[in-house]
């Protein structure tokens, strides 16, 4: 078997997101045959996405009948310089963000990073909220970031996450009182000077609104994609879509909404109550031709998971814990679909 015979198996591989096959899409970085083994390098961009996983799959079950051991790697061209790679070994980027506060946007994002973490993921969580920063109480991380010599900051773990946030580096009950310029210098310190290693995705916390928090962040590194967070009223989705337009004039790609508080379940009676309303983050998704990444539950145990540093998403027993790990998975999927798209793109 050569070359050409394994990529005529692998056009009947079919992505079902781009609605070709991975040949024509561009998909295949290499194919290398030897005496016993055949490895083929894939333009996959989202690790441990279940979309991805199962289009891996597709890819072994078209060569299992040759005789060959099958060694499947990915890897994706980004398109940036050497200069414009300001965390080369950070694959994926996610910037968690909300038009407004109150809509349980850091929980949002600790759950998101927790799910991904689950999936098996290497990932990092990053409190960008430098005025109201409160991951680490929500994953009670007690450990304390570490200077190298080359005065380097080693970030803490927790469940598999590296974790930073300004909660480490400021007094507990210290106000964050800086102008814009400082909080530039301190956010570019903290991209360049702690040691991430190596990870398939950098969650990163952003403050609610549109200000300098947000524009350093869009300015200064390659976000790969933003999720939305947003509450069903219309107060919320009327600052969520200044949110969408912040990132649409920055280029950035948006992997979806996601709304929070989507109703009670009344734990005695059993009963739903649209606390917020119902059903206006995916009416708003609609509107704006954004995928839509779920409904996550008004529930007790999510403020509880949060409150003693335990995600519900980690909980595999409880329904509001399934809604943030189908979430993590579509988000996962969602940044799978932006990243091929792009290698297909540029291949045509």
């Amino acid at each position: 078997m050569d070359e050409d015979a394994v990529l005529d198996r692998l056009s009947t591989v079919e992505d079902p997101d781009l609605g070709d096959d991975i040949v024509s899409l561009g998909l295949i970085n290499a194919v290398t045959v030897e005496p016993e083994t055949i490895a083929v390098d894939l333009a996959l961009g989202a690790p441990y996405s279940p979309g991805e996983t199962a289009l891996a799959g597709d890819v072994r079950d078209a060569l299992a009948d040759t005789g060959y051991e099958i060694d499947l790697s990915a890897s994706i061209d980004t398109g940036l310089s050497a200069d414009e790679q300001i965390l080369p070994d950070v694959e994926n980027i996610i910037a968690v963000a909300s038009g407004k506060g109150g809509v349980g946007k850091s929980t949002v994002a600790v759950n998101l990073a927790a799910g991904l973490s689950e999936l098996g993921a290497r990932v990092g969580l990053f409190d960008a909220d430098v005025y109201g920063p409160n991951v680490p109480r929500m994953l009670e991380a007690d450990a304390h970031p570490k200077a190298t010599r080359e005065e380097t900051i080693v970030p803490p773990e927790k469940y598999g996450m590296k974790l930073m946030s300004m909660d480490f580096l400021v007094g507990e009950d210290d106000p964050v009182i800086w102008r814009g310029p400082m909080v530039h210098k301190v956010l570019t310190q903290l991209w360049e000077d702690v040691e991430w290693g190596t990870l398939d995705y950098m969650v990163v916390d952003l403050p609610p609104g549109t200000g300098d928090t947000q524009l350093t962040l869009l300015q200064s590194v390659p976000v790969s994609g933003a999720v939305i967070v947003t509450t069903p009223q219309q107060v919320a989705i009327d600052d969520a879509r200044k949110g969408l337009r912040m990132f649409g004039e920055h280029d950035t790609p948006v992997l979806g909404i996601v709304e929070n508080m989507s109703g009670f379940v009344c734990p005695d009676c059993g009963g739903e109550h649209d606390i917020f309303g119902n059903g206006g983050g995916e009416s708003f998704a609609e509107e704006v031709e954004m995928p839509f990444l779920g409904k996550i539950p008004l529930d007790p145990a999510v403020r509880e998971g949060g409150d003693s540093g335990q995600p519900v998403v980690r909980d595999s027993d409880d329904e509001t814990g399934e809604a943030f790990r189908s979430f993590a998975g579509r988000t996962a999927n969602m940044q799978g679909i932006v990243r091929r798209r792009s290698v297909s793109d540029r291949s045509r």
